[in-house]
């Protein structure tokens, strides 16, 4: 499966790693799942995964990084044709669009309101897990 992580389902992954977002970043780890990233995404997990706040190690951070950036799928997104209400949540969307993906997994599903979803399914980690096991 294809999809596009929320940066705040891989921080909830990383703080607790026995829930579904923690299951959900084992299965990116493990290559179950394909990630679809752009150059956005990327800058926007070294920017929140950095946060002295979380506490992650800048050398685990560095690791976790090179390894998505060299395992995920790099997609060149085109622009939405609707809005979101937060702009800082369209690249997301944009690489789930543009890039196929059979999912965009999130917390903040209400982000992505579906009329301007495009047909990509907007799933919390739980319901994700669950088509995983399904499939």
């Amino acid at each position: 499966m294809r999809i596009v992580l929320d940066t705040n389902v891989l921080v909830s992954g990383l703080l607790t790693p026995r829930g579904a977002p923690g299951r959900l970043v084992d299965l990116v780890l493990g290559g179950s799942v394909q990630l679809l990233v752009d150059d956005r995404i990327l800058e926007e997990y070294r920017d929140v995964l950095s946060r002295g706040r979380f506490g992650f190690s800048p050398g685990d951070v560095s690791r976790l990084l090179d390894f998505v950036a060299e395992s995920a799928e790099p997609v060149l997104a085109a622009p939405l044709v609707r809005r979101l209400p937060d702009a800082a949540d369209e690249p997301f969307l944009e690489v789930a669009l543009s890039g196929s993906a059979d999912a965009l997994v999130t917390g903040n599903a209400r982000h992505f309101p579906a009329a301007a979803a495009g047909g990509v399914d907007v799933l919390s980690p739980a319901a994700f897990l669950v088509r995983v096991r399904r499939s």
